[in-house]
């Protein structure tokens, strides 16, 4: 599988969201014929990209279990009981480790996630160290800590964070029903920090988890109408794990998913749309439809947090398969 460096990998800088989404809008683009659908979705992708080239993102955990947030889908959450082994934060030198390897397997960007609430001065000084040594690497950098004040918005950037991930999950209307620790303000009240601060935020949410069409529609809306929408817009299939609330839910009909990401694409032009978790058990007919809808970067190594993905020469011979290649990271 070949590297190429693609000055249109990249799109153009966004200033402000030129077009504001009604809820009923973004829901009538769900419900168009699927090949019309794909076909305005593939359009608007090749306008900005190159359709045959993809990101390739590793995530690490850097702190394990305990989170005191009730998010019904997450075994990480100290409210279920998932079977996930709580974890103290890893030390510096074993995240350069795994970013070393992440990159030497093709990686462009390296993000770390810690779960908890927020992070403590403590946490704040060691994620510092982390930023900076990842970024020492020449590899984009990510960081998914939870809520956030203005100090520690600060400190992330002069250490030269490039992404900040503080997905919306849901639809406000639904919000209550999968988390009640956190309100929906609190999120984007980090996001708008972080935008403030000058980073480039990474924001999207999950489906699958009994939504209805119409919040999903609500949740594509939210994204679409920040000001300006997300650089970075992961798009997650439920992964049901055993112990958590959602464990039992119905599952999503794998082309309703491919529709979400195509909606994405077009209601978010410029934006990277990440097809993330619940990739492991896609096939790769679903997956390459979901390149084809306008999904452009991906989850790159066999794990995530704490749930499975793809291994690496999975994913080398499905995008090898589709004559795709990852692009080189640039700043």
């Amino acid at each position: 599988m070949s590297t190429q460096t693609l000055a249109s990998s990249h799109p153009t800088k966004q200033t402000t969201t030129t077009q504001r989404w009604d809820v009923a809008d973004v829901e009538a683009l769900l419900k168009l014929p699927f090949a019309d659908l794909l076909y305005r979705a593939q359009q608007i992708h090749r306008e900005h990209f190159d359709p045959n080239a993809v990101q390739l993102s590793t995530l690490l955990s850097i702190k394990t279990g305990g989170c005191s947030e009730d998010c019904g889908y997450c075994p990480q959450s100290a409210f279920h009981s998932a079977g996930v082994e709580n974890k103290k934060m890893l030390d510096v030198d074993a995240v350069i480790a795994a970013a070393r390897a992440a990159q030497q397997a093709g990686a462009g960007r390296f993000c770390m996630g810690a779960a908890w609430r927020e992070p403590s001065d403590a946490d704040m000084a060691s994620v510092v160290e982390m930023v900076k040594a990842v970024r020492g690497l020449g590899m984009e950098t990510c960081a998914t800590l939870g809520m956030l004040n203005d100090a520690q918005t600060e400190q992330l950037r002069v250490a030269g964070l490039d992404y900040y991930n503080h997905n919306l999950d849901t639809t406000p209307e639904f919000y209550g029903d999968i988390i009640t620790t956190r309100d929906y303000q609190d999120r984007l009240d980090t996001l708008e920090r972080v935008r403030k601060a000058g980073m480039h935020i990474c924001s999207g949410g999950i489906v699958g988890m009994g939504e209805n069409l119409t919040q999903r529609a609500g949740l594509i809306a939210q994204l679409a109408n920040l000001d300006p929408y997300p650089e970075s817009v992961p798009i997650n299939n439920l992964v049901k794990v055993e112990g958590t609330p959602l464990a039992q839910t119905e599952e999503l009909d794998p082309l309703d998913f491919v529709r979400t990401i195509a909606v994405a694409r077009i209601t978010m032009p410029t934006a990277r749309v990440r097809l993330s978790a619940g990739r492991e058990k896609m096939s790769e007919a679903i997956q390459a439809l979901c390149f084809l809808a306008g999904a452009n970067s991906i989850f790159y190594g066999s794990q995530l947090l704490t749930t499975g993905n793809p291994d690496v020469e999975k994913d080398r011979a499905l995008l090898d398969k589709l004559g795709m290649y990852p692009f080189t990271s640039e700043r």
